[in-house]
């Protein structure tokens, strides 16, 4: 770590193909089909201010918040650009359980995803979550609620 903040590019490939992956897993359920566009502009990002982390033992979680930070900044462009098409949703019962998933994820906003990315797959706290997405407790929980509850309802349709 210390060796890839001073520049020492074989310490920056080992260290990219240690966050890569954990970064694409961050970015891919927030922005959907842009994740890959944003799991590289996180890991841009990164590397921009990877001399900028004093403690190396937070990595993980400062490499966290850059990558949800972006997945929703890449999200927003994106819907921005392309209009969601509603009309070629799954049936019930589909056989393509992933595909279903992913179909009902896209429905929500970027910040509802990343908060249900945050809270039901990496299993953080409220607060942590909170942090990290730079909004109170508060609307951690509200945002989660309404999240699952969209999620909820558009499984069920």
């Amino acid at each position: 770590m210390r060796a890839a903040q001073r520049g020492d590019t074989l310490a920056m490939a080992e260290l990219l193909d240690v966050l890569a992956p954990y970064v694409g897993r961050v970015c891919a359920p927030i922005a959907l089909s842009q994740g890959a566009d944003a799991a590289q502009e996180a890991l841009v990002a990164v590397f921009k201010s990877l001399r900028t982390l004093r403690d190396p033992a937070a990595l993980r979680g400062w490499v966290r918040a850059i990558a949800v930070r972006e997945a929703i900044r890449t999200a927003h462009r994106a819907a921005r650009t392309v209009p969601a098409d509603l009309s070629a949703l799954p049936a019930r019962g589909d056989p393509q359980l992933s595909a279903d998933i992913r179909d009902v994820l896209d429905r929500l906003s970027p910040e509802h995803r990343a908060v249900l990315m945050l809270r039901d797959v990496e299993g953080l706290d409220e607060r942590t979550a909170a942090a990290l997405l730079g909004v109170r407790t508060g609307t951690v929980k509200s945002r989660l609620h309404r999240a699952r509850d969209t999620f909820r309802k558009a499984w069920m349709s």
